[in-house]
């Protein structure tokens, strides 16, 4: 009952009034907010990743252009990141859905193809995009009944709404959504009948993806124990994930459903919606409601270029440069994971620095041609085989000969990708980076404050509370020429 009557305000019978959707969404008493916010609905991602992942056109992207293999957890960020964005707009602030949906626009744009079957996709067909939505809300929805709560008619038309209200903003053909809730369970049953498969994609997120996941950064001291919890984590998603699959799923595709993994099921649902009850909203909610971060995240993202954390004095040693730049090398290049350097992976690193600053498409635009102007640069340089691709080994030589032969090596490559980052961030035009803008760039939800702090402070030479161009430039710099850990540059990624 108590559950019932939290998400179930503004209306005796859940359902709200001629406006009900919209007044909902824009308060406190929104059934979506509520349901989308909550931090057990985790417990549903990844059954929903291998839903949307076994979908062919979905698939051939994923495999075929995105870096989740390699960083599963910044996958999942930008994932939530982004429908925090789109569901948890106001009415006042429209505009901030409409950029959010063109930054996807912008993104899925870049997703077109052939998959390995020969058959043509684009990310952007609009029955592969309702597909991915409507089963975001399945999701919810699921999430309620493995908890042995599900919701009532009235509550599901409700949610679905307001989902549908939230949806109207991609412009969307109506036909190809279900007209209501309750023919949301046939759109997913026909779709799984006669479109789905269980693609490579599908059966990663299933089975491997976790077996060789980096180290979330926020394990902290548990870090060194990954490897031991990362197997345990794994068997314990995909036992929970193969027992809350829709049936339908399970039986075209010879899924098994243990005794154990039904049970393993129901304890933990229930658990949770037992647990989550008896938490203030701050501890509930990943997302409050109204918009609001319950609880800000203080870890930094895998792949991502972190904010410089403050020098510490180390002992100098002989050229540091070459473990350093092998580090850049596989933290921060190699997007895919592969061990070799293609234009996929300088996509994907723009792509990155893009997604936090909410950039128009003339500054997308920006930026992806630096760091392709970067990479053709390295491919010119450093591809000593002539393969089309680069491996750590060629780069960490090639960078080393670069920048000890020729004062302007960095200039005609990496310089340009790290300007055009500059700039990006450089929200209002004036030249210098401010603290806020810089955390815009380096931190978001994934980076510690104090560690944005203590990078900006290095960064910022003269101590006038602003980076300049060059001073931004000047760290990046240091971090491939320096050659002991002496100076800010050499911090990029942090402690070494």
């Amino acid at each position: 009952m108590a559950e019932t009557t939290r998400t179930n305000t503004g209306s005796a019978d859940g359902t709200g009034g001629a406006s009900g959707a919209a007044a909902a969404r824009a308060g406190t008493d929104s059934m979506l907010r509520r349901t989308l916010g909550e931090r057990r609905i985790a417990l549903v991602a990844w059954r929903l990743l291998v839903l949307q992942n076994a979908h062919p056109a979905v698939a051939a992207g994923v495999s075929q252009l995105s870096t989740y293999r390699n960083h599963p957890w910044r996958r999942i960020e930008h994932t939530m990141d982004s429908g925090r964005r789109l569901f948890f707009s106001d009415q006042s602030d429209q505009e901030a859905l409409r950029r959010e949906i063109q930054r996807l626009e912008r993104s899925h744009r870049r997703i077109a193809g052939t998959d390995d079957r020969g058959r043509p996709y684009t990310a952007l067909d609009p029955a592969v995009r309702v597909w991915v939505l409507v089963t975001l809300y399945e999701a919810m929805t699921a999430l309620r009944a493995l908890s042995g709560r599900p919701l009532r008619p009235a509550q599901l038309d409700r949610l679905y709404r307001e989902f549908r209200e939230v949806c109207t903003a991609f412009e969307l053909p109506d036909e190809l959504f279900p007209p209501t809730a309750a023919d949301v369970p046939g759109y997913i049953r026909a779709t799984i009948r006669d479109t789905l498969e269980l693609t490579e994609a599908a059966q990663d997120m299933l089975y491997t993806v976790l077996t060789r996941a980096p180290a979330p950064r926020r394990l902290g001291r548990l870090r060194s124990a990954w490897p031991l919890l990362r197997r345990l984590v794994a068997r314990f998603l995909t036992a929970l994930t193969l027992a809350d699959l829709p049936p339908e799923f399970r039986a075209k595709f010879g899924l098994p459903r243990s005794r154990g993994a039904a049970v393993l099921s129901r304890v933990v649902h229930r658990g949770a919606r037992t647990v989550a009850l008896q938490l203030p909203d701050r501890l509930r909610y990943r997302t409050l409601p109204n918009g609001d971060r319950a609880r800000p995240r203080q870890t930094g993202a895998p792949g991502q270029v972190r904010a410089p954390r403050q020098v510490r004095a180390s002992r100098p040693r002989r050229d540091n440069r070459p473990a350093r730049i092998a580090a850049f090398y596989r933290q921060v290049m190699d997007q895919t994971g592969d061990g070799r350097l293609t234009s996929a992976d300088f996509e994907a690193m723009a792509h990155n620095v893009c997604w936090p600053l909410e950039l128009d498409q003339a500054g997308e635009s920006a930026v992806y041609a630096a760091f392709d102007t970067w990479w053709r640069h390295l491919l010119t340089t450093t591809d000593a085989d002539g393969d089309g691709g680069i491996s750590c080994e060629e780069f960490v030589t090639a960078m080393l000969a670069g920048v000890d032969r020729d004062p302007a090596y960095l200039d005609r490559g990496l310089h340009i990708a790290v300007r055009a980052m500059f700039h990006a961030a450089d929200l209002d035009h004036s030249g210098l980076l401010d603290a806020e803008e810089y955390r815009a760039l380096f931190g978001g939800s994934r980076v510690h404050p104090a560690e944005l702090t203590h990078g900006f402070r290095q960064l910022d030479t003269d101590g006038d509370g602003q980076i300049t161009e060059e001073e931004f430039v000047k760290g990046f710099t240091e971090f491939f020429t320096a050659r002991t850990e002496s100076t800010a540059g050499t911090q990029l990624l942090g402690r070494p």
